[in-house]
């Protein structure tokens, strides 16, 4: 049986490794056929030169994720055979509670992946992203950065271990119910948090300040019965030209925040029609769907694991003595770590479902698609974005339906009710 569960896990890896390879063969060889011809959607929006440009951003940071995403699996398998084992024989024979071993396991194991993804950052943020004039970002604000995320990320860590430990240390029985009930709440509060607490600690947030586009934006959001105050701007020019606008938060914390280059390269009805996407997003209560999905998805997952690491196969598979439990919940994370890969083509799917919702909110709200359009031309142009994925690209990992298929969608709903106009005339 435990050649089996190493089998079972090396055949996950790999798996995972040759569809990431096949994906991104498929996606640069469409590329390299279709690239060179500027969408009829696209003509006169952008040339030649910004065409070729889009398609040279598209094949660096192609590359440089396959090689981070290969990097990353080699490091995750050699902590599994080579620094698990031996962190754990030593962790065992400490006079110390279950729980200070588990946050040194875990702290242990967080540093090793983070200084191996270390390079890989830096080579994207300083070389990459400033290549094609992306990158704004100081050292000094990336230094400030990376040590507010560490700090961070170990408060997190420690809560939710901790939390664990207790529960499977106090109540062996039921602890897979507790830990759930706590990461429930957990999970929500970090969710109301995060806009008012955790993001302001990166960027500064404030609400809209232009005067017309307020007004604007206040009689958008009449039409919906929302408060303006939820419509925010942040200052994320100072880390790259990228361009966004998205939705967090929940109950009197939610927003929609719109980035500072965003306003500062789109038209007001542009800016207007991007708010009204996101709107879409609110009304359609989409965040509240994927976390209830999420909480669901996670009992039945902590029951599943609460059956697994008491086995001491699991252990004795990948020569581990004892069976801590903390090294079980590495273990079957990387398992399904990688089964959650080869179900990314159903979250993308419904993912781009909801974007398509969203879309059609926006032209409800707005009675036309032309500004939204619009909107997504330049964000394209403005983000070099890749104007010809493959289809089994765009299936598997798209969280948003091409740009092409977007446009062309909401010409054809622009197209529709202009025709509904004109017989009701």
């Amino acid at each position: 049986m435990e050649k089996v569960l190493v089998t079972l896990l090396l055949a996950l890896f790999g798996g995972r490794i040759a569809v990431r390879y096949l994906l991104q063969r498929l996606n640069m060889n469409n590329l390299k056929a279709h690239g060179k011809a500027i969408p009829p959607a696209f003509a006169g929006e952008i040339d030649k030169a910004t065409l070729n440009k889009m398609v040279d951003y598209t094949y660096d940071t192609s590359r440089l994720a396959a090689k981070e995403n290969l990097f990353e699996d080699i490091v995750d398998l050699a902590m599994v055979f080579l620094l698990v084992p031996p962190v754990v024989g030593r962790l065992i024979r400490l006079p110390i509670h279950v729980i200070p071993q588990a946050l040194i396991f875990f702290a242990v194991l967080a540093a090793v992946g983070g200084i191996a993804d270390l390079p890989f950052k830096l080579y994207d943020t300083f070389v990459l992203e400033k290549k094609y004039g992306f990158s704004t970002i100081t050292w000094r604000t990336w230094t400030a950065d990376l040590i507010k995320s560490i700090i961070i990320s170990a408060i997190l860590m420690g809560i939710m271990v901790s939390a664990f430990m207790a529960f499977v240390s106090y109540l062996p029985k039921s602890w897979w119910f507790w830990a759930w009930m706590f990461f429930t709440l957990f999970e929500i509060t970090l969710l109301w948090l995060y806009p008012i607490l955790i993001a302001p600690l990166f960027n500064k947030y404030e609400p809209i300040t232009d005067e017309l586009l307020k007004e604007k934006i206040g009689a958008l959001l009449d039409k919906v019965g929302l408060k303006a105050k939820g419509i925010y701007q942040v200052d994320a020019g100072k880390r790259s030209k990228h361009t966004n606008a998205y939705f967090t938060g929940i109950g009197k914390t939610k927003r929609i925040v719109l980035y500072d280059t965003l306003l500062a390269s789109h038209s007001l009805d542009e800016i207007i029609a991007v708010l009204a996407h996101e709107i879409g997003h609110w009304k359609k209560k989409h965040i509240v769907k994927q976390l209830t999905f999420v909480i669901g998805a996670s009992l039945i997952l902590l029951y599943f694991i609460y059956l697994v690491v008491g086995s001491p196969i699991l252990y004795s598979a990948f020569r581990i003595q004892h069976t801590p439990v903390y090294a079980g919940l590495f273990l079957v994370s990387l398992y399904l770590g990688a089964v959650k890969f080869f179900l990314s083509p159903a979250v993308a799917a419904v993912m781009r479902k909801y974007e398509r919702e969203a879309d059609d909110m926006a032209f409800e709200l707005t009675g036309d698609s032309g500004p939204m359009i619009d909107a997504l031309k330049r964000l394209a142009k403005d983000n070099l974005a890749n104007l010809h994925p493959h289809p089994l690209y765009v299936w598997f990992y798209y969280s948003h339906p091409p740009l092409i298929e977007r446009i062309e969608y909401l010409q054809a709903v622009n197209n529709e009710n202009m025709e509904q106009c004109q017989k009701n005339l």
